[in-house]
């Protein structure tokens, strides 16, 4: 049994069938890639996923239980953390308001502090920073507390909508760093992102979605190969 299933799934906004039978697991302790255009669903798939919005047909299991239904609030609490486009954090609090905000669901509260080493130990910069308002951050800085404060929750899955987007090549490549160090310490990511060369870096298997359906899936060095996503996602001809 994977650890996400997502079967069959219909997601509208309003009468714009954006999601047309999206099917995709994810295994224990694997990375799995979302690649696409713009517009191709990616990102609305994460949402119906995390409970953002709502499937009209179709099935989500965490762990064997469908969590469809279910707020965002309850599902975050099932174990998935999220880290959405864009950096997204609360400005006008600080650094370490916004982790602890990350740790509300968890029921071993004792651990927090652990957690919150922890964090600061992959995010030196944010120790640096613990006192600062969280929108006077650069949005690298931003990226940072963002999967930090996911993390916070100690999620046994982790969605990455779009990590590198916006940010520097050296800010990317130390983003990414501290992902191969998650999928080392066994962590199961479930990863959109822009670069597919970095994605496929990453992940073990991948899907291509065009226009709200899955067209292509399998393992990232079968896709890495197949003519069209070369030309369309990879840079070859």
């Amino acid at each position: 049994m994977a650890m996400l299933e997502v079967k069959d799934i219909h997601t509208y906004y309003g009468d714009m069938h954006a999601l047309d039978g999206i099917s995709i697991d994810v295994e224990q302790g694997e990375i799995v890639t979302l690649i696409g255009a713009n517009g191709a669903g990616k990102t609305t798939t994460l949402n119906t996923i995390s409970g953002v919005l709502k499937t009209r047909k179709g099935r989500i299991l965490f762990k064997g239980k469908e969590i469809q239904t279910l707020p965002a609030h309850r599902i975050i609490a099932q174990g998935i953390g999220v880290v959405p486009e864009g950096h997204q954090v609360f400005p006008r609090l600080t650094v370490m308001e916004n982790l602890e905000m990350g740790a509300y669901a968890r029921k071993d509260q004792n651990t927090t502090k652990e957690e919150m080493e922890r964090i600061f130990t992959i995010f030196p910069r944010l120790k640096e920073r613990v006192k600062q308002f969280a929108g006077t951050l650069s949005g690298g800085e931003q990226q940072m507390l963002s999967i930090g404060r996911a993390l916070m929750a100690s999620p046994q899955l982790l969605i990455l909508d779009e990590p590198s987007l916006g940010l520097s090549p050296l800010i990317v490549e130390e983003i990414f760093d501290v992902i191969r160090r998650l999928k080392q310490e066994g962590m199961t990511i479930l990863l959109v992102e822009q670069n597919a060369v970095l994605a496929f870096s990453l992940a073990e298997r991948g899907y291509v979605l065009e226009t709200g359906k899955v067209m292509l899936e399998g393992s990232v060095k079968a896709l890495a190969e197949n003519v069209q996503v070369k030309t369309a996602y990879l840079g070859g001809e």
